[in-house]
């Protein structure tokens, strides 16, 4: 049979021949595939859809988009300071008392004869350097003026730091550099100014030393010598072609720094108002008159017009001036101010900050003239109570609703003595740091120490500090237990309060019972999105990078105008769309290594986010990835939390430095990190855990006390789920007595020294504590050592140098 099939299989005459497939008169896609032999037509290339290339075409895109980044940064370094961009802004900072930056800036001035130097009105220090062809912008902002140093630092494109030859950093010094590593450092270089005045055998130690002071903030940098004229002309020309550091945040907004400043009052009646002319380079991106502006301290603003003055600090300025005389006969000086653009009150962005909630939108029945008569009635006696903000109809201050919530916070806190610390936090911490400061200042005689020691002493605040250090001692310990109160039930001491079968899978409805000030936010339907969105965009409208103008900016108050201090750097930030809208905000901070005071959820702090500064109360929670966040009641330093505050929108990547404001009005450091997201949606539980101690146990069943007083309280609590510190869990059976007792049924037999845990759960919702108009600390003096510190490091310079 086998030989029989083999001999039919070969035979040619027997095989099965199969039928051809009909497909008619065309061609399958078979044979037009072997036809074109790997050819790839036009249509079909125009057709193909843009995601689906092939490996090559992968790799040519690739090789485009590397070719044209490299271009654009050979371009943007090449043009750096010349005539057709701003001139390259340099901020010196001064990273010890002492250092006299004046001298560093004349001595960098006269390292060539030929540099043109001119002073702008508010301070900026402009060169132009011919034989590199570049111009560039000194910026000296005050030792000791912290808020000068980081608004320098926002627009700088490089920073200079200058070192002391023989105490190198000081205490404020690496404070201002914890800052500006926080916030963003541009590209830096370091110098320093009278090391060859040193004796020749200590020149080299003294570098050395120098070099040890920044090792751990510049690992890879060198401090550079400006003792002679080759050392300045070698720093200004490695000023000018370092490798930059981009800063996100401003290079997606046009920003500039004011060269001259002024103020014009409204002509009408309002005098307190007026319009404030700032002059400078526009940089970073295409500024628009009908977008908003910020002014770092003073807020938002609209812009009326824009206009483009002749740029009075030119690269050559020697052509500029024949250019001007042979042009004087035929032009005028109205002709020399040119207008760029007028504001479109059409297209104008508006200045609206909050939603105006609507009373009616919760209303379902329409009210009765008696209704009526009593709300009037009632809103009568809240105008005479409760102040009323200013314009406010009398329509609108009937619905003005009374805080009820703040009697349950404070009643809500872990104990009896952690209320009384949230209420007297503020004043027990700025009496007792102004005491402490007294006390310093005090000069203790050699009789009576002890008494004038003493005296200057508060006893009250001392105390409640303490109260504050165990709470968080106790956090730590214990944390989120609570004592379940005796005289008040714990079905109305806990009435807000739910408990979840799982954190983690339970639902929680994120629209539920919002508190009133959700009325007066703006949320995102996708944040993500629209962030990316608005980013991506480039508008290649108003005045462009490069460009010198002129901004009018609408209704500035005059008392802002006052504040402005002469020599400090006023800077301007235009807003990205809804970057002007309040909403609530996210950001993600870490403690700084140098400050181990505790500090509490909704305590007063000081946010520096981007290009804004404001005082808010924050909450802190966990950084997680579910859907429900645990609320924490102290910012701890072993991890990352989330701070939640309500504030205007801004889009992310910006950082975030939060500092506590002291009783003198100086800044500590607390925390740095950056914004996370604008989300209103989510959702930060605060945990509360009632602890009881097993009575009677028999196997699985057991008689637990003290965590209820009262038959009412177990009956109440009786569906939420038990859990053990040694891992067991059950739920109540029934309640035995009348004292609290209440029999539980768990999954394994107790042990006599486990406790019983029941989790209860409430949202939490900051506080509307947005204060955007918050006061500069005051300039520091001197190295901010102790007396012993500062009796070491003379001893410690005394061997180096002597």
């Amino acid at each position: 049979m086998a030989d029989s099939g083999n001999v039919a299989h070969r035979a040619g005459a027997f095989k099965q021949q199969n039928k051809t497939h009909k497909h008619g008169k065309h061609r399958s896609k078979g044979m037009l595939e072997k036809g074109r032999k790997g050819k790839i037509g036009f249509k079909s290339l125009s057709k193909r859809p843009k995601h689906i290339l092939t490996k090559q075409d992968r790799k040519n895109q690739l090789h485009q988009e590397r070719k044209r980044k490299r271009e654009e940064v050979l371009a943007k370094k090449r043009n750096r300071g010349s005539a057709n961009t701003p001139p390259h802004l340099v901020a010196i900072v001064a990273l010890c008392d002492g250092i006299d930056v004046d001298l560093v800036v004349r001595g960098l001035d006269e390292c060539d004869e030929n540099l043109q130097i001119s002073q702008s009105p508010t301070g900026l220090h402009h060169v132009s350097v011919a034989r590199f062809k570049k111009r560039f912008a000194y910026l000296t902002p005050r030792y000791g003026d912290l808020y000068a140093m980081l608004d320098a630092a926002k627009l700088a494109d490089s920073m200079l730091f200058l070192l002391s030859p023989t105490d190198g950093i000081d205490q404020y010094g690496e404070f201002c550099l914890s800052c500006l590593f926080a916030q963003g450092l541009p590209a830096s270089l370091l110098a320093a100014q009278g090391v060859k005045n040193l004796p020749a055998k200590k020149q080299n130690d003294a570098k050395k030393y120098l070099q040890k002071c920044i090792e751990n903030w510049f690992p890879r940098e060198k401090v550079h010598s400006l003792d002679s004229e080759g050392d300045d002309m070698l720093l200004i020309r490695l000023l000018g072609e370092q490798k930059l550091i981009p800063l996100h945040m401003r290079e997606h907004r046009p920003n500039l720094i004011a060269e001259q400043v002024e103020f014009i009052p409204n002509s009408n009646e309002d005098t307190e108002k007026g319009t404030v002319k700032i002059t400078g380079y526009v940089r970073s991106q295409p500024l628009s008159v009908n977008r908003l502006v910020h002014v770092p301290g003073w807020g938002d603003f609209q812009l009326s017009q824009i206009d483009s003055p002749n740029d009075p600090y030119p690269l050559n300025p020697r052509v500029d001036k024949k250019k001007s005389s042979e042009a004087e006969g035929t032009t005028s000086m109205e002709e020399d101010i040119k207008l760029l653009e007028t504001a479109d009150p059409v297209l104008q962005e508006s200045l609206q900050s909050e939603v105006i909630p609507d009373p009616m939108e919760g209303e379902q029945t329409w009210p009765t003239e008696e209704e009526m008569a009593s709300a009037e009635a009632e809103s009568k006696q809240k105008k005479k109570v409760h102040l009323v903000p200013k314009g406010t109809s009398e329509y609108q201050a009937a619905w003005i609703i009374d805080k009820t919530d703040d009697q349950d916070d404070e009643y809500d806190t872990d104990s009896e003595t952690d209320s009384e610390i949230s209420m007297e936090d503020e004043e027990s911490v700025h009496s007792s740091d102004e005491e402490q400061e007294e006390m310093e200042e005090v000069a203790v005689g050699d009789g009576n120490k002890d008494e004038q020691y003493d005296a200057n002493v508060d006893m009250e605040a001392e105390f409640n500090m303490l109260e504050k250090y165990k709470a968080a001692r106790m956090d730590q310990m214990f944390p989120d237990e609570v004592d379940t109160p005796q005289t008040v039930q714990a079905k109305e001491r806990f009435a807000r309060y739910r408990g979840l079968k799982s954190f983690r899978t339970s639902p929680w409805d994120p629209k539920e019972n919002l508190p009133t000030e959700y009325a007066r936010i703006f949320q995102f339907e996708h944040f993500v999105r629209t962030k990316r969105r608005i980013l991506a965009e480039q508008r290649e409208e108003g005045a462009l990078p490069g460009w010198y103008v002129t901004i009018h900016v609408k209704d500035v108050p005059k008392s802002m105008f006052d504040s402005l201090k002469p020599n400090d750097p006023l800077i301007v930030f235009g807003l990205l769309p809804h970057e002007q809208k309040m909403s609530v905000v996210h950001l993600l901070l870490q403690r700084h290594p140098d400050n181990n005071e505790p500090i509490k959820s909704k305590d007063r702090m000081i946010f520096h986010v981007g290009y804004r500064r404001f005082a808010a109360c924050p909450i802190y929670s966990e950084h997680s990835n579910s859907n429900k966040h645990k609320f924490e009641r102290f910012l701890k330093s072993d991890t990352t939390y989330v701070a939640t505050v309500y504030a205007p929108i801004i889009f992310p990547p910006a950082s975030v430095l939060m500092f506590k404001e002291r009783y003198d009005g100086s800044h500590t450091l607390i925390a740095t990190g950056s914004v996370m997201s604008v989300n209103p949606d989510r959702i930060i539980t605060k945990r509360v855990v009632l602890s009881g101690h097993p009575f009677k146990i028999n196997r699985k069943m057991a008689v637990v006390r003290y965590m209820f007083f009262n038959r009412d309280d177990i009956s109440w609590f009786k569906p939420v789920e038990l859990h053990t510190k040694y891992g067991r869990r059950g739920h109540i059976k029934e309640p035995l007595g009348t004292h609290g007792h209440m029999k539980c049924v768990f999954d394994a037999q107790l042990k006599s020294q486990d406790t019983v845990l029941m989790n209860l759960y409430k949202r939490m919702y900051p506080k509307w504590t947005y204060d955007p108009y918050i006061v500069a600390p005051p300039a520091s003096t001197g190295t901010g050592r102790s007396e012993e510190e500062e009796l070491m490091h003379e001893e410690a310079m005394k061997e180096l140098f002597d």
